[in-house]
């Protein structure tokens, strides 16, 4: 099955690079177990850099990236020992996304060229940068009805977090961007690329994923948008359009090798593979074994539901208002469904920054401290207690409105307050309004007559909070079992490094290798069925009320 002969145990190396830092694992090819995992926050964005939270932009630096993946590759390598490092035959990535960078002819980023290097707009523009909302607009508008032919029908209201809404900001405010910008290039595929040694704007390997959710690429028009389409908003667009190249594949392509420098760098054998890449929700979704009929829901600071499906199923269907697709993202030879919720436990996070203002203001360290290690556990313990039947309602849309239905300029709400309001009820309300978002969208997608015979949750929160998922579970009426994975993203990059490597001769033969079982499962409790069937009702008539 490998490319090549091979004697020994074997490895590779899969990196998860998320809003703040890179996580590393190095798995064993025999048997799936993980040898050895590090982590590593970005230095300047962990110094507070680059990041304006007021005006909704939030840049990283490439150099962040290079270093803490050479940091975090040499902790977990060197955790595993210098046998396994050099039996390590293939390396892969996911990132957050979209999170674009502008390049230049050899696929440099700009801030890693002389004049740009403290410039936040020749930086890479993070996922949660929302500082392109008129431009949004104006896609939207455009794109919709190009010529009678709609760009969006496959993805639905396009973003201002998307790959051309950034551009286009970006190229009207920076004119010195705009003149040295020969592409855009998604944080995944330069990093991809860098491995390989290929970062051409005009060859270099460019995911599915990315290509297809955010660059809207589909076969339906051969390639991306029209140049001229996107030429009549900017002629930046029509410039990237043209200079996007042709190589798009799906994750677990291999790609190439490992570039001499990079071997160098990371202390691994030169020919190691490396394998085509992914966004990081839907790498977790490889690595918690989602296939068909299968939901897998990503719970962290925002929530992305991720299914998979023959395109044949899907054909002449339009879902945009509960789900965006695009070929191959997820697995190959499958139309990707990615929906999912703007904020969530960013919404908890929320509350928790509010109680704990007065003692941010006027306490001292070690009473800050103690609130906020104690607070959400206080919370979550009196909120269990509480009746579901008399459930504040409230709306999750505190970052804008995902699916159904996108709005990024919804607003959350919580209603119902009395001057006995107590915190764990406004906990409660919050944890409820988050967990009705969600059954909107899987009550949406099986209206579409999408099969889902089994929900598989990942991330921090389906591992550390039993209350929410619980409630998710009491709200859904349907099982929820939680991946034993606590790094389903970075073994989900393992998975494409082993397919690329050629360990495994398709991605479904590596996840049974690699992924992991499940951790715990969530059962409905059938008496709470009439109280949750209450509260839902009132969490929509409070969204219908919103608009």
């Amino acid at each position: 099955m490998m490319e090549t002969p091979m004697s020994g145990r074997n490895y590779v190396l899969g990196a998860d690079f998320g809003s703040d830092s890179v996580r590393a694992v190095v798995v064993d090819l025999a048997d799936g177990s993980m040898c050895a995992e590090a982590v590593c926050t970005y230095p300047r964005w962990d110094d507070g850099l680059y990041q304006m939270p007021e005006e909704g932009i939030f840049r990283q630096h490439p150099a962040d990236y290079l270093e803490a993946l050479e940091t975090v590759a040499a902790e977990a390598l060197g955790k595993a020992g210098d046998g396994v490092r050099r039996a390590v035959r293939g390396i892969a990535v996911d990132t957050t996304g979209s999170t674009p960078c502008p390049v230049d002819r050899a696929g440099t980023p700009l801030a890693l060229t002389r004049g740009f290097e403290e410039e936040p707009g020749a930086m890479f523009h993070l996922w949660k940068d929302r500082a392109a909302a008129s431009e949004a607009g104006e896609i939207n508008r455009v794109l919709s009805d190009w010529h009678g032919l709609d760009y969006t029908k496959y993805q639905g209201v396009y973003s201002s977090e998307w790959y051309w809404a950034k551009i286009l900001r970006t190229s009207r405010l920076s004119e010195k961007i705009r003149e040295a910008a020969f592409s855009w290039v998604e944080h995944c595929d330069w990093i991809t690329g860098e491995l390989a040694g290929n970062t051409d704007p005009l060859t270099m390997y460019r995911c599915s994923c990315a290509a297809g959710h955010k660059a809207l690429w589909h076969s339906e028009w051969n390639g991306l948008p029209d140049a001229e389409c996107l030429g009549s908003l900017d002629p930046a667009l029509k410039k990237n359009a043209l200079n996007f190249g042709r190589n798009v594949r799906p994750a677990g392509t291999k790609v190439g090798t490992l570039c001499e420098k990079w071997a160098k760098r990371l202390g691994l054998p030169a020919g190691a593979a490396v394998g085509g890449c992914s966004f990081d929700a839907h790498a977790g979704a490889v690595g918690a074994g989602i296939c068909e009929r299968v939901l897998v829901a990503n719970l962290g600071t925002s929530a992305v539901d991720m299914m998979i499906e023959r395109a044949e199923r899907l054909r002449d269907r339009r879902m945009t208002y509960a789900c965006g697709m695009a070929e191959d993202s997820i697995l190959p030879g499958y139309m990707g469904i990615e929906a999912g919720q703007s904020a969530f436990g960013d919404v908890y996070a929320w509350l928790k920054r509010f109680l704990i203002w007065p003692s941010e203001q006027f306490g001292d360290e070690k009473t800050r401290r103690e609130l906020s290690e104690k607070l959400l556990g206080e919370l979550t313990r009196q909120a269990e207690a509480l009746d579901a039947g008399s459930a504040l309602p409230a709306l999750d849309w505190f970052n804008g409105r995902r699916y159904p239905y996108a709005d990024e300029f919804a607003r959350g709400a919580i209603a119902g307050l009395s001057l006995g309001t107590e915190p764990p009820q406004v906990f409660q309300s919050l944890v409820f309004a988050t967990a009705f978002g969600w059954k909107r969208i899987v009550d949406s997608l099986s209206r579409e007559g999408l099969a889902i015979e089994k929900i598989i949750a990942v991330g921090g929160i389906a591992q550390k909070s039993p209350y929410v998922m619980q409630t998710m579970a009491d709200a859904l009426e349907r099982p929820i079992s939680v991946s034993a994975s606590a790094q389903a993203c970075a073994r989900g990059a393992a998975v494409f490094a082993a397919v690329a490597c050629g360990a495994y001769p398709d991605m479904f033969t590596a996840q049974k290798a690699i992924c992991e079982g499940y951790v715990s499962e969530y059962i409905p409790d059938a008496a709470r069925k009439g109280s949750y069937a209450e509260a839902f009702r009132r969490y929509c008539r409070l969204g219908e009320n919103a608009g």
